[in-house]
């Protein structure tokens, strides 16, 4: 889908003041990277290295693993291509609602498709298959490609026994996009387990966190097999130099960058309890974004009339799959910028009373 995603304030020729959008960290990027950056530029008078193993083996210290776990990529988009392109003409299953992404690789790529429920997927997790035969454990069963978000977009869900359904499926290849593990502490990675698991690839974006999605940088971790048939794949020179200093600067000082998760998970709570003001329902989830639903107009005119008034950018989020038109998609932002929004809500919820 090369359009419909968040962040498309450059298709209305007009300043955005907050954009709720995307899910990108609101903070920017870690401090005395955009420094480090120009240090580096003359790097960008040569190529780069054709598969980033100086920064595969940085990723595959900081989390246990060895190079030859490690794939870096033009951000997790073409990771999951990569796995799409690996699985050509095969069957995928995609819980949904979900990325587009996974969806629109897979057609690209010829798969047959099917889609499971987010609620299905839960009832799977448990220590025993549910005795009763159900399009859940068959899709799962059947599928040469399972996906996963997990933190899920645009939900904020999180599927806590993933561990259960890899070993319960061995013939099943789980592609876990974990995009968006870093915005929560519900859950913890399940990078630890590719090692030894050759059905498993742990799909990480290091563009939302570190607020440098402009840049497009990201990795796969998998079983050494997987990923020896992903790089015979893989395009050369698909990072480009200034990403992947970005990227050697981050596992660099990992420690000292992390989200502040408690001021971030505080900042959603508030904004939640200004928004249960209004007529609008908030599904629950575990990142700093979330989904929601107006009751009275599309979220299509509510998008157009915050913009228009407001300069203020909300997800519309009717076209995941799964979804209505009264969907959209919050990210928490800044206090301030917040306020803004619960103002302009205030004001738009006045035009239906």
């Amino acid at each position: 889908m090369l359009y419909g995603h968040g962040d498309n304030g450059y298709q209305y020729g007009r300043e955005i003041i907050a954009d709720f959008s995307t899910n990108v960290w609101y903070g920017g990027e870690p401090e005395g990277l955009k420094e480090h950056l120009f240090r580096q530029w003359k790097r960008i008078n040569k190529y780069p290295e054709p598969l980033a193993g100086n920064l595969a083996g940085k990723v595959s210290r900081h989390h246990g693993l060895q190079p030859e776990n490690i794939l870096i990529t033009s951000g997790a988009t073409e990771s999951i291509y990569l796995m799409a392109q690996l699985f050509r003409n095969k069957r995928s299953c995609v819980v949904i609602p979900s990325f587009s992404e996974y969806e629109d690789a897979c057609r690209i790529h010829e798969h047959a498709i099917d889609f499971l429920n987010w609620e299905s997927l839960a009832s799977l997790g448990g220590d025993t298959i549910p005795e009763a035969p159900g399009a859940g454990p068959d899709m799962v069963a059947e599928a040469d490609l399972f996906w996963i978000g997990n933190p899920n977009n645009p939900t904020g869900a999180v599927f806590t026994a993933p561990e259960t359904l890899i070993s319960r499926y061995p013939q099943t290849m789980f592609a876990i996009d974990e995009s968006f593990i870093e915005f929560t502490d519900a859950i913890t990675s399940a990078i630890g387990l590719v090692q030894e698991t050759p059905n498993l690839a742990i799909l990480r974006s290091m563009t939302k966190a570190f607020a440098i999605p402009g840049l497009r940088l990201g990795y796969i971790a998998a079983h050494r097999d997987i990923i020896e048939k992903l790089k015979a794949l893989k395009l050369p020179w698909s990072v480009n130099a200034m990403a992947l200093e970005a990227g050697n600067f981050i596992f660099d000082h990992y420690s000292s960058i992390r989200l502040p998760l408690t001021k971030l998970s505080q900042d959603k709570a508030d904004l939640i309890g200004q928004l249960r003001e209004f007529q609008i329902k908030i599904y629950s989830g575990e990142t700093h974004f979330f989904l929601c639903e107006t009751a009275w107009a599309s979220a299509e005119e509510l998008k157009r009339w915050l913009l228009e008034r407001s300069g203020l950018l909300i997800r519309d989020a009717c076209n995941f799959r799964g979804l209505g038109a009264g969907h959209f998609r919050l990210a928490t932002l800044a206090p301030d910028q917040n306020r803004l929004l619960v103002n302009a809500l205030e004001e738009w919820q006045a035009q239906y009373i």
